[in-house]
């Protein structure tokens, strides 16, 4: 059986001292003597004292949890960006609370609510691709003081911070290596446009081009999903056409993993007939037999700064003043085999 669990009030009257020193004791005040402090500490230990972090939440207004909203955890990039912000919170006692929307704007707003009603002290969002109306996020700027923080994909909402890379650079730097080893007639596989960061991708893709004299070929741009699946299926429809790219850039690297997958079934040379360059830097590009080309978002370092965002909000907030943040990453280029001619 479990021993039962003492009360404050059980302290004082075992050491005969107050309830006032017993708690000023166990929150460390600087009043209280250290052999005090030392005595109470255990006293509570020896009697199964568990101190109420509900109570003392709602007495410092402050629960030291934060939320994290994102759209999948199974992925390198995402699960990455928390360790960042966990790293960065942990050492000042946050705990992180991980919820998945799956790209389901009904469990985005759940999710929400759920993370409010925990009380917890900010919440980092990457908002699903099904997010169109944003009225559910911006309700909560009206309602409540909890900040929010976007991550990669965001939405333009006054009075949210945001840390993003340089999507429209990233794109750019993707096509222009291409081009810059002799590839031409390049194309673009755009993910789902519904998205900001895939449609300043796409704006990088076509200012490279364009910037290199090179037409932009609206059959070059594919939308497509981020699978592998998606990849290889985006390969079977340029292939059925007569004019077939020389050159890809994927706005994921797992629909660029299935477009070399499918390159290699049409028994088709990568990259000496056609290179492949991916986005995201996900582990497997670099360790397969023919390394994969990729766009690194630093999502490490995104999660870090994402955290140094919220604590310089809770800061703000504390003295009145609340300044919005846009924290803009740049991209790394990695180049490898798949797209390198020369």
């Amino acid at each position: 059986m479990n021993k039962k669990s003492a009360t404050i009030y059980d302290i004082s009257k075992k050491l005969n001292v107050s309830v006032a020193t017993v708690s000023r004791a166990l929150n460390d005040h600087p009043r209280i003597s250290q052999a005090t402090k030392e005595l109470v500490r255990k006293t509570a230990k020896e009697m199964n004292y568990k101190q109420n972090n509900l109570a003392k939440a709602l007495k410092s207004g402050e629960t030291k949890n934060v939320g994290i909203i994102v759209p999948y955890i199974n992925t390198n990039f995402f699960s990455s960006v928390i360790r960042g912000i966990e790293e960065e919170l942990s050492l000042l006692g946050y705990h992180v609370i991980i919820c998945q929307s799956h790209e389901d704007v009904n469990i985005e707003k759940r999710q929400l609510n759920t993370l409010l009603n925990a009380q917890v002290d900010g919440i980092f969002m990457s908002v699903s691709k099904t997010t169109t109306d944003t009225e559910h996020i911006t309700s909560i700027l009206e309602t409540s003081n909890t900040p929010i923080i976007f991550f990669d994909r965001k939405k333009d909402i006054p009075g949210i911070s945001t840390v993003t890379i340089d999507d429209y650079r990233a794109g750019y730097m993707a096509t222009e290596h291409l081009i810059q080893e002799g590839y031409k007639n390049i194309c673009h596989f755009a993910g789902d446009l519904n998205l900001e960061i895939y449609q300043n991708r796409l704006n990088g893709y076509k200012q490279a081009l364009l910037d290199h004299n090179l037409p932009v070929k609206e059959d070059n741009i594919i939308s497509t999903g981020s699978s592998v699946d998606d990849g290889s299926e985006a390969i079977k429809k340029l292939w059925s056409k007569k004019s077939v790219p020389d050159a890809i850039f994927s706005s994921s690297d797992f629909a660029a993993l299935g477009a070399c997958q499918e390159l290699k079934k049409l028994s088709i040379k990568i990259p000496q007939e056609v290179a492949v360059i991916g986005f995201s830097n996900e582990p497997f590009t670099q360790f397969m037999e023919l390394p994969i080309s990729s766009v690194d978002q630093t999502p490490g370092m995104m999660g870090k700064m994402a955290g140094q965002v919220f604590l310089e909000t809770v800061k703000e907030n504390n003295s009145g003043v609340s300044i919005e943040k846009k924290v803009v990453l740049k991209p790394q280029l990695h180049i490898r085999k798949s797209s390198k001619r020369k």
